[in-house]
């Protein structure tokens, strides 16, 4: 009895230590690495290409070079091993007049898309979290008459 005692305090020291030194999954490992976050962004397109809402805003878009952007851009921000290629936000959308509601109904495609994908709720808040900041710089400030 003591024996099978000391295997399972060995098995479960050992479980907690490999634990601790790799830690809980990277945003990025949750979104399913870069073929995961290559699926969001592919149908997140579909859907915002559909979306009453905004599809117009892309008409001019080279949509290949925007799909490959932005899976750049998702696994930088997820701590995935990739790197942005593209310019800043603030340059990219200068000049577009992109509005808040815009903004919040790309977001809300986006999350579609996840759950589509069956991409669990925390880690769309996770993946979110990350791109609400970008507003500040995607949306030009209204300005008053």
């Amino acid at each position: 009895m003591k024996i099978h005692t000391c295997i399972l305090v060995t098995l479960l020291t050992f479980n907690t230590a490999v634990y601790a030194q790799s830690g809980p999954a990277s945003l990025f490992q949750d979104l399913g690495s870069e073929a995961g976050i290559s699926q969001i962004v592919d149908e997140s397109l579909l859907i915002i290409l559909q979306d009453e809402r905004i599809k117009a805003s892309f008409k001019e878009t080279n949509i290949p070079r925007l799909a490959q952007l932005l899976k750049e851009q998702f696994c930088v921000i997820s701590a995935g091993p990739c790197k942005y290629t593209g310019d800043d936000m603030k340059t990219v959308h200068q000049g577009l007049g992109i509005n808040a509601a815009q903004f919040y109904a790309m977001a809300e495609d986006v999350q579609i898309a996840m759950d589509k994908l069956a991409i669990p709720p925390a880690t769309q808040n996770r993946l979110m979290a990350k791109l609400a900041p970008m507003k500040r710089d995607i949306v030009m400030p209204q300005t008053r008459p």
